[in-house]
């Protein structure tokens, strides 16, 4: 048994969806697809990610990446190599893939940059102002007023 059953959780909690879906996609998960491009994640600050991949032999044109909702997304087609010649001996792949990379919330694809064979996806996390820590400020209770009774002051 592959799935991993959440619903008791349902019962308790809200917005937990991206956590169903990473369960999803572990339990989808082939080893042999995942080793193919081969890729480093990096932590540059606190806020400041970096995804570099081997993609030798690809060229810009051979490239996409596309984010959907918190779905990062790299393809790459590059086509057979026809009208190069007659091809010996194939050792460098250039087999189609594509690659995803599940996103936390509020982290922003910034760019990527293709230099040496090595494909750079920067990634910046962004939280709102609103989930931010902040100080509440404490006011002075104001002093009690008296009581007025009838037009009168009470004693």
């Amino acid at each position: 048994m592959r799935t991993i059953d959440l619903s008791p959780l349902y019962r308790f909690s809200v917005g937990f969806d991206a956590m169903d879906r990473l369960f999803d996609a572990v339990a989808r998960w082939d080893e042999t697809a995942a080793a193919y491009p081969p890729y480093n994640i990096v932590k540059l600050d606190d806020d400041e990610y970096r995804i570099t991949m081997a993609v030798a032999g690809f060229g810009k044109d051979d490239l996409t990446v596309t984010v959907e909702r918190n779905t990062l997304t790299v393809s790459g087609h590059k086509d057979d190599g026809k009208g190069e010649g007659e091809v010996l001996y194939r050792g460098i792949a250039a087999r189609a893939f594509e690659r995803k990379f599940e996103l936390a919330d509020h982290i922003r694809v910034v760019g990527g940059t293709l230099h040496d064979g090595e494909l750079s996806i920067e990634l910046k996390r962004e939280l709102p102002e609103a989930m931010k820590p902040h100080t509440i400020p404490i006011a002075d209770r104001p002093a009690k007023s008296r009581k007025v009774i009838e037009g009168k002051k009470a004693a």
